[in-house]
């Protein structure tokens, strides 16, 4: 979008130029000076992302602007940054280790995983180095789990069988709308122009759905969509760090990851892992 954007700007500026050099002599501005400052167009395109266009007889460039010095600025718009990549843990009222009724439960730790990432955001900067904003985005919990199971859609509570398949995959997990609220300091620029990045700050999720995934060689690849007793809405918080574009992230959330399912009551969800595009 921001390609298009800027090429459309091109265009329209070497139109202006094109129609500039058509003029007469007569309108042109008195000073070689006076004319470069005419011929500055400026666009941008959120926080850090201002551009200037410059236009004369003979070329046209295009520069960065630095960010004005100016606070407090607020921004608004589309996005695609904090993208998280790491490993989802289970915690079962305090524990790693899962208690007997969520034996059914017991994953492949090094294939259950964490993705996520922001499109919105709306924000205040305060000063260089503190900015609070509001985000939305998606995020998906993937537990590879270990048993030849099914976990059964539309039960009263959260319920298994057993099943005489060997799966090549067995996957549960669960998709949220997040909407994280941020709160993020960062240092000044190094001689690179890069810097080093904390955020800290509350999390809420809206659940979208959950899912079972199975891959079998008696009954190829299966998906089968339902709530599967995962919470409605969950809350917790978050911490990232990082320098650069790239860093690392934690999350828990505080209430339990499943609701109306008794057996499961203290199980949480715990992820960690890298972080892109601060």
């Amino acid at each position: 979008m921001k390609r298009l954007l800027i090429t459309a700007l091109i265009c329209a500026a070497a139109s202006t130029l094109f129609a500039q050099n058509t003029k007469t002599d007569s309108i042109k501005t008195s000073t070689d000076t006076a004319k470069a400052k005419k011929d500055i167009l400026k666009l941008g395109f959120g926080e850090g992302s201002e551009y200037e266009i410059h236009t004369n007889k003979d070329s046209l460039r295009i520069k960065p602007v630095h960010p004005s010095s100016i606070y407090p600025k607020a921004s608004i718009g589309l996005t695609f940054s904090r993208f998280d990549l790491g490993l989802a843990t289970l915690i079962d009222n305090g524990s790693f280790t899962l208690r007997p009724q969520n034996q059914f439960l017991n994953y492949r730790s090094w294939k259950t995983s964490n993705v996520g990432f922001d499109i919105f955001q709306m924000g205040v900067r305060f000063s260089d180095g503190f900015k609070i904003y509001l985000s939305g985005g998606f995020d998906w919990t993937l537990i590879r789990l270990r048993q030849n199971i099914t976990i059964l859609p539309n039960q009263p509570v959260l319920t298994y069988k057993q099943d005489d398949i060997d799966f090549s995959k067995n996957r549960f997990s669960s998709s949220y709308l997040r909407v994280p609220l941020s709160f993020e300091f960062r240092s000044k620029e190094d001689e690179k122009g890069n810097r080093i990045h904390f955020v800290i700050g509350p999390d809420a999720g809206l659940l979208l759905n959950g899912r079972v995934k199975q891959i079998s060689e008696e009954n190829g690849k299966q998906k089968i969509d339902d709530s599967y007793h995962f919470a409605k809405v969950r809350y917790g918080g978050f911490v990232r760090m990082g320098y650069a574009g790239w860093g690392i992230f934690a999350k828990y959330y505080v209430n339990d990851m499943f609701e109306n399912s008794p057996e499961q009551a203290g199980l949480k969800n715990f992820s960690f892992g890298f972080t892109f595009g601060f």
